[in-house]
């Protein structure tokens, strides 16, 4: 027999492999040990978040490496379309492994024709009414996202050759960041120590100048001459932190509009402890909005102030302008600026799956002592609405492969949670969300004044987002046929977040306009005109049109110099309480 035609078998493992391998399965062993030992002493025998009927990561793991281990192929012929789906292109199957080998790229083209079976049977359905089919087409995205060959080391062709390469070392390493997960009850999507609020995020300089006990009231320092005489407040979410408008400089909203000239005020919310378990709508509104509002008027003597809600607090800025046109007050606020805010919740995308009575039951639990929603469970809603990219994304890069994840200023202040006022919150989802009674003339009352969006006549600025789930376009568009004034809709390209923050500088996305006068979202999509970049400048120009007026950058303008002092400087400690 020649050289050529020998085969080569593989050498048997050593001593030093297998006393490798025992010290790698020793310290895992070790590693577990040690986290169970320690989170008992502690009196909390599940580290992190407590959520009942958990499913076990372990046991779900291996329950996927068996599924996919057995009889995908027979499976993927039986269903068809295995050639339509080596067509697509899928960042999860990117390595030339899943292409190049022909027991993964039939498990590849296997899971992708699947997939698209059980996504198209839900679509096919008989006797389904639309909700009934949003909810199962969530769920079963939901599992077809989850049991994906990539989510399970002994499917992954990845970690197999990093497994063999680092001789087990990711794996463990793998180990130790979900641990560290667990304890934080949060998993990470960016590594840690990569960004800090003060050091290369929120870093606008300004100053506190007010401050309550459900909100810090930011002034930021000029950087022109002159300014609008009419100031801005922006009232960002209190499911999150302001910051998300001053990121990085170069993606800073509010940085963006101190350097056109804007007056600029935000609010930081304070994120909820025991001491705020009983504020309600009244105390956003009247304590948050209007108290901010009366503020900034009063500190610079003007007599309005143009303002911004991002998402659930543009829903409660509507109550804000509905109350004071019932009040006679409605001068106070010169405009209104929506970003991706619903009023009208009739189609309000995925996040009505999470209001069933399960759901509602659940958080009664989890804030039953403290009367507080802790963050991390919202912040686990929002990410099971995309959980490809922000669960098993790191599943698969910071568990199995064990790499760190790479630093992404959005992802850290996705995870830089706040905790909510668990009555508030509950209430806002039964009134608004589940009955939809903020667009029902009076259905709600703020400090006992029927609260009515047909009065409000103050001009509005309403944004969205072309791919937002959270807030889809056509819910947000609702607005229109709710409030009678003079309004000016734009659609932005990408979603909740990133269809926000889009500096001009970046030149990413588009946006639409329509000019004429559409009845509907599908008219206004119909005859829009597409422009290439961000929306701002379009935003700005509408806003200096309604107030040209421009007065001198001194005085009352440099935070605390004015009849305010000074209490810290920006960002204030607020955004920095967990």
């Amino acid at each position: 027999m020649t050289s050529e035609s020998t085969t080569t078998t593989p050498p048997f493992p050593s001593l030093e492999d297998w006393q490798h391998w025992t010290l790698v399965m020793g310290r895992a062993q070790q590693m577990l040990l040690e986290t169970w030992s320690d989170s008992w002493k502690a009196g909390d025998p599940a580290p992190g978040l407590k959520l009942p009927h958990a499913p076990d990561p372990m046991a779900m793991l291996t329950a996927g490496a068996e599924a996919w281990g057995k009889g995908l192929e027979s499976w993927g012929r039986m269903l068809g379309g295995m050639a339509e789906a080596a067509e697509k292109k899928d960042k999860r199957f990117a390595a030339p492994e899943w292409h190049d080998h022909p027991l993964f790229d039939t498990i590849r083209q296997s899971y992708l024709a699947i997939s698209d079976q059980l996504m198209k049977s839900v679509d096919d359905a008989d006797h389904l009414d639309a909700e009934a089919r949003q909810r199962l087409k969530f769920l079963t995205k939901g599992f077809v996202d989850a049991m994906s060959p990539s989510n399970f080391a002994l499917t992954n062709p990845e970690v197999l050759k990093a497994t063999l390469e680092s001789r087990g070392d990711n794996l463990l390493t793998g180990l130790r960041h979900m641990l560290d997960d667990m304890k934080a009850g949060q998993l990470s999507q960016v590594p840690k120590g990569a960004y800090e609020v003060g050091r290369n995020l929120a870093t606008t300089p300004g100053k506190v100048i007010h401050e309550t006990p459900l909100y810090q009231l930011i002034h930021y320092a000029p950087t022109t001459r002159t300014v609008l005489e009419t100031p801005l407040v922006i009232f960002p979410p209190w499911i999150n932190r302001f910051y998300i408008l001053d990121l990085t400089p170069e993606k800073s909203f509010v940085r963006w509009c101190v350097e056109n000239g804007i007056s600029l005020f935000m609010v930081s919310w304070k994120s909820a402890d025991e001491s705020l378990r009983d504020v309600t709508l009244d105390d956003y509104v009247l304590r948050g909005q209007v108290d901010a509002i009366d503020t900034v008027r009063d500190l610079l003597g003007v007599e309005s102030v143009h303002t911004i809600g991002y998402c659930v607090a543009g829903t409660t800025l509507a109550a804000t302008l509905a109350l004071m046109q019932a009040r006679g007050e409605a001068d106070k606020v010169a405009s209104a600026t929506f970003f991706t805010a619903q009023v009208d919740f009739s189609e309000a995308g995925d996040l009505k799956l999470f209001i069933g009575q399960e759901t509602m039951a659940l958080l009664e639990q989890l804030s039953a002592e403290t009367g507080i929603v802790d963050g991390r469970v919202m912040a686990a809603t929002f990410n099971q609405l995309r959980g490809r990219d922000l669960v098993w994304n790191y599943v698969v890069n910071n568990y199995l492969l064990g790499k760190e994840p790479p630093p992404f200023d959005l992802l850290h202040w996705n995870g830089d949670v706040t905790n909510l006022p668990a009555g508030w919150h509950r209430d806002y989802l039964e009134t608004l969300y589940k009955a939809n009674r903020l667009v029902e003339c009076g259905g709600i009352k703020v400090d006992g004044t029927p609260i009515d969006l047909g009065q409000i006549q103050t001009p509005l600025y309403i944004q969205a987002g072309r791919e937002d789930h959270i807030a889809p376009p056509q819910s947000v568009w609702k607005i229109m046929d709710h409030v009678p004034g003079p309004k000016r809709f734009v659609l932005a390209g990408s979603g909740h977040v990133a269809g926000v923050v889009n500096p001009p500088s970046a030149g990413r996305y588009q946006h639409w306009v329509n000019e004429g006068e559409p009845r509907s979202l599908d008219e206004f999509i119909e005859g829009a005109t597409e422009v290439k970049g961000s929306w701002w400048p379009d935003w700005l120009a509408w806003l200096k049109a309604l107030a040209p007026k421009q007065v001198a950058a001194t005085g009352d303008r440099i935070p605390g110099k004015g009849k305010r002092k000074a209490i810290e400087d920006a960002p204030g400690r607020y955004v920095r309480t967990r």
